[in-house]
């Protein structure tokens, strides 16, 4: 008698070996359906897998977040199908499941075009229909190495000679077609429905090297209905009206050149955005109980050798070697100088927490093409802060960063946060005793604070376990911004201590935590979140008075300098232009409030109000109107 016990704890018994497909069926028609792939015993395998012993099964159903990837990455399969058949010549590479779809390089004969995807996305709704059996074979290395060579697949012979040769080599083949793959995969090509659109033919290096051959990569996406697709591709028609480099250059924000690739040219209405946010965070952490630093931006390899980033990070760092030999590195974080600074004076356990915060100016190399205006670049500021903390404390201090963070958001207009829990990288410094305790306060924090956290695993910083904070922005995309990180590394490597109750030297814990991350990307996200149309508080422009004639010119000119008097971001706009053609031109340029002022208004010394997105007016009393605006633009509390 076999017993599969199912995820709700119910216990299904069994006289004989059962498939995951003929157990979905069991349990109903809809599951049975729905049904892409089972996990037993917390492994992910085919539907056809046979349950032949005592073990937990949980179905994994085309809805779910895991079912979802093997569907992109079936897709990505059927692709490639597609692809063969349309063009025999062409060599398939890898073609993995990606964020909202998937992708496969191809080595063409002739490169694709955009007719081309059509024609191809065309097939796959074919090979859908035909419903071929994907079934999983496993091959001998040396065959499996001579097959796919006289199959003209040089790539993917390449691929298996670098796998362990004491890894089992799995293939899977669906009607004619036969690639190399781990799966899990579907039981069927019907499975995969057709909620799927190929989107667009990019470059890529051959394992991502710029020494390798370019080959031609298409992206699709794929969901599990028609309606979450059409959603996608709304939200992508919607992503691109509220792409922040068409937004910062229309409203005069930003631009960037080759002759500072990835480093940001602020105008004056973005800087005065970017020190809007900057003092708004500054007033909360002074208020939270930061002391507010600055640390060199250049300070010598030795320093990074000795905390460990030259080690795990040199490759993103920029380096400058001097006369007298010294190499030296641009900061690519803040928490080695924050360090220094504490270690300046002996500590008494009495003096702890003790947090330290700054708008630090960093630098890290990213390859060109990985460069996205603000949100991907190698120059940006951190909103920075350290806290030195006894074991004892994290928990404490974790409660009060989370409040502070959650603060923060809600006061931006993000009060959808999620937040996921990333343990150790396979890439670390520090004993694994070390991190058992690192990752161990954290999780007793999260505990403590009440906080539901989704596992990310592998996905921590080198030298500590991190809680990600994840933002859901306006239109429904994640941006995953703040970042609370546990380091029991960091001070010990770089000789941080402090006087504990017993007159003993101690090591402390380092909480790293960012609200913003980087203020650059923070404020591209704000841009697309509101579409550029700003709070009035956050604003780079509150307020154009604009005259209906010239004879109102300088009444227009006494009330802009009454707002600007009351530290409202004011200006005139005195054209010979008609009204309508500034508040049409005003608009677009996003500016909250138009202020209005003809004859009527200059006899009775008012001023009609037009907000943004707004067909009414409301004329007031100059003086009402600025102590108002004035009062609009407090940021929130």
């Amino acid at each position: 008698m076999i017993q599969i016990t199912l995820k709700d704890g119910a216990i299904k018994e069994f006289e004989k070996p059962i498939t995951g497909n003929d157990l979905a069926a069991k349990i109903g028609k809809k599951l049975s359906q729905d049904a892409v792939a089972i996990k037993i015993d917390g492994q992910l395998r085919d539907l056809s897998e046979m349950l032949s012993h005592n073990c937990q099964v949980e179905i994994i159903t085309r809805q779910s977040d895991e079912g979802l990837e093997i569907l992109r990455h079936d897709a990505a399969h059927v692709m490639a199908e597609a692809v063969k058949e349309l063009f025999p010549d062409t060599q398939v590479t890898i073609g993995p499941a990606i964020e909202n779809g998937f992708y496969y390089d191809f080595s063409p004969k002739f490169p694709f075009s955009e007719e081309d995807l059509n024609k191809i996305e065309s097939r796959m709704r074919e090979i859908v229909d035909r419903d071929e059996l994907i079934e999983r074979e496993e091959w001998n290395r040396e065959d499996a190495i001579k097959f796919f060579k006289e199959s003209g697949e040089a790539y993917k012979a390449e691929i298996i000679e670098s796998i362990d040769e004491n890894e089992i080599l799995s293939v899977y083949r669906q009607g004619g077609f036969i690639d190399l793959c781990r799966g899990p995969h579907l039981p069927s090509t019907g499975k995969l429905g057709k909620s799927f659109k190929l989107m667009k033919i990019a470059g890529a290096y051959w394992r991502g090297s710029s020494e390798n051959e370019m080959l031609q990569r298409i992206y699709g996406t794929v969901w599990d209905d028609d309606k979450k697709l059409k959603a996608y591709l709304d939200r992508l028609v919607e992503a691109e009206k509220r792409d922040h480099r068409k937004l910062g250059k229309i409203l005069d924000l930003f631009h960037f050149q080759e002759e500072a690739i990835g480093s940001v040219f602020w105008h004056e209405k973005g800087w005065r955005l970017f020190t809007k946010l900057q003092n708004y965070m500054r007033k909360k952490q002074i208020e939270a109980g930061y002391q507010e630093v600055n640390t060199p931006e250049l300070m010598d390899r030795k320093l990074w050798e000795q905390s460990g980033h030259w080690e795990a990070f040199s490759e993103n760092m920029f380096t400058s070697e001097t006369e007298d030999g010294r190499v030296h590195a641009i900061k690519p974080m803040n928490c080695p100088g924050h360090t220094q600074i504490f270690k300046r004076e002996l500590r008494s356990y009495r003096d702890l927490p003790y947090r330290i915060s700054e708008f630090g100016k960093v630098h890290r190399y990213e390859p060109s093409g990985a460069l996205h205006g603000l949100m991907r670049v190698r120059a940006f500021t951190q909103d920075d802060a350290h806290i030195f903390c006894t074991l004892d404390q994290v928990s404490q201090e974790t409660k009060t960063i989370c409040d502070l963070l959650l603060n923060i958001y809600s006061a931006l207009g993000f009060n959808n946060v999620s937040i996921k829990f990333a343990d150790r990288p396979e890439k670390r410094v520090g004993s694994d005793e070390i991190w058992d305790q690192a990752e161990q306060a954290l999780k007793l924090a999260s505990e403590k604070c009440n906080l539901e956290v989704i596992h990310n695993p592998g996905e921590g910083a080198f030298y500590g376990p991190k809680l990600e904070f994840v933002l859901t922005d306006a239109i429904g995309r994640d941006w995953q911004c703040g970042t609370i990180q546990v380091d029991l590394n960091l001070p010990n490597r770089l000789g941080a201590n402090y006087i504990d109750e017993k007159g003993e030297k101690n090591v402390p814990v380092l909480i790293h935590r960012a609200i913003f991350g980087s203020l650059e990307r923070f404020i591209g996200i704000l841009i697309e979140h509101y579409e550029g149309k700003f709070p009035l508080w956050l604003s780079p422009e509150h307020i154009v008075v604009a005259p209906i004639t010239s004879s109102q010119n300088d009444y227009a000119k006494e009330i802009n300098q009454a707002f600007i008097d009351n530290n409202v971001h004011s200006s005139v706009d005195d054209r010979n232009e008609k009204i309508n053609y500034k508040i049409r031109e005003h608009s677009l340029l996003k500016v909250p409030i138009i202020g209005i002022v003809g004859e009527k208004e200059q006899i009775n010394n008012t001023i009609t109000l037009r907000r943004l997105g707004s067909q009414e007016q409301l004329t007031i009393s100059v003086k009402d109107a600025v102590q108002q605006i004035k009062k609009e633009i407090i940021p929130p509390n």
